[in-house]
């Protein structure tokens, strides 16, 4: 059987660990594995969130309703955009796979940082894309102009706050990026940490209304992260609605779930949550932060719900992942991007702490 050429080199998306690994080759109590491996809100997801998906279990033999209207009709309320901006995508993923699928061909390049989500390349790659990276894992804005005037790329990836290094990009700076780039050119700024930039620093906040006037703009966002549902799958594209259209062309018929659009509608309802899981990851990365500075190792300053840990010389982040994975604490390893690094989802203040007990075991 012959397959595509273009699948030759890709490499296949490595995701994290599940609990049920850990338990199934090393005979460790579920409940004693601590998974701090895939960005996961360790609050899980709202009760209410919860409570509906519950009440509404017998409806999982139905197809959702495909126009999404009181998902749209949210997400326009709280980005003060209008419901022909938006599409739903089975996680941002899925927005992802549509905008390559509709713009890139094998003559096509796209452009992204050194260090970034691996999906960019993935879905370029599966379209016959060239792939151009910056020299730096940081988005700097001279780098990405520089490599836009060389290589005039048909999309640019701006992953702010970025996965899997935890920096951000200013939105002075995006707006700089995006200021240098010809209609030509899509601009994807994929947000799926923003609410916790946002919490953070406003400086780094970018909101979809801020990009609705220009028709080469994407913004990403998902429900993944802040709102606890990973396990749904679902997430949003923001843009001009000629943009919008375009990609409606690719999306299939009932692309989620529908108890994922269940759960979504309610998870929007509830502010609180979203707020209550933020203040509890401000708090706990603090001890994050002033780990590293007692093991004498550096980090990235985080806009995430997770942490970058870079290690020196003596450290090798692999022998340290196989060794917290096999007394049940699962991170990721972050060789496989070429870095001695270690990513960390900052967990509850229990898991967090059995993090640190055994990491100290480990290194030592």
């Amino acid at each position: 059987m012959k397959f595509n050429s273009s699948l030759k080199d890709i490499k296949i998306y490595e995701a994290g660990k599940p609990i049920e690994l850990v338990v199934r080759e090393f005979g460790i109590d579920p409940k004693a594995v601590v998974k701090l491996a895939s960005n996961e809100n360790p609050k899980g997801c709202s009760p209410k969130v919860a409570k509906a998906i519950s009440q509404n279990a017998h409806k999982a033999y139905l197809y959702p309703d495909d126009s999404f209207y009181e998902l749209k009709d949210a997400l326009s309320k709280r980005f003060s955009v209008e419901s022909s901006n938006i599409i739903i995508g089975a996680g941002s993923d899925q927005v992802l796979e549509f905008i390559s699928r509709a713009l890139l061909s094998s003559n096509d390049t796209v452009l992204m940082s050194k260090v970034t989500f691996a999906m960019y390349e993935i879905y370029a790659k599966q379209m016959e894309a060239k792939i151009i990276r910056t020299s730096s894992y940081q988005h700097r804005v001279n780098e990405f102009i520089e490599a836009y005037n060389k290589h005039n790329p048909k999309i640019i990836y701006l992953c702010t706050p970025n996965n899997p290094t935890g920096d951000g990009i200013t939105k002075e700076d995006v707006f700089k990026i995006i200021d240098a780039v010809g209609s030509d050119t899509l601009v994807v700024i994929d947000g799926a940490y923003m609410e916790y930039a946002s919490a953070k620093d406003k400086a780094y906040e970018i909101t979809p209304n801020d990009i609705l006037d220009r028709e080469n703009i994407i913004y990403l966002g998902t429900f993944s992260k802040a709102y606890g549902l990973g396990g749904m799958r679902i997430g949003y594209g923001i843009a001009n609605s000629k943009l919008i259209k375009e990609l409606y062309k690719i999306r299939p018929p009932f692309n989620i779930t529908t108890l994922s659009l269940i759960g979504a509608i309610e998870a929007c309802k509830d502010k609180e949550f979203v707020r209550e899981s933020i203040e509890l990851h401000q708090r706990e990365i603090k001890r994050y932060e002033e780990f590293a500075k007692e093991m004498g190792f550096s980090y990235i300053d985080s806009y995430t719900n997770f942490i970058t840990y870079l290690f020196p010389y003596n450290l090798n982040s692999t022998t340290i992942s196989d060794a917290l994975f096999k007394e049940g604490v699962i991170i990721r390893n972050l060789a496989s991007y070429g870095m001695n690094a270690i990513r960390v989802t900052v967990g509850t203040g229990e898991q967090n702490s059995r993090f640190f007990e055994v990491f100290r075991k480990v290194a030592n």
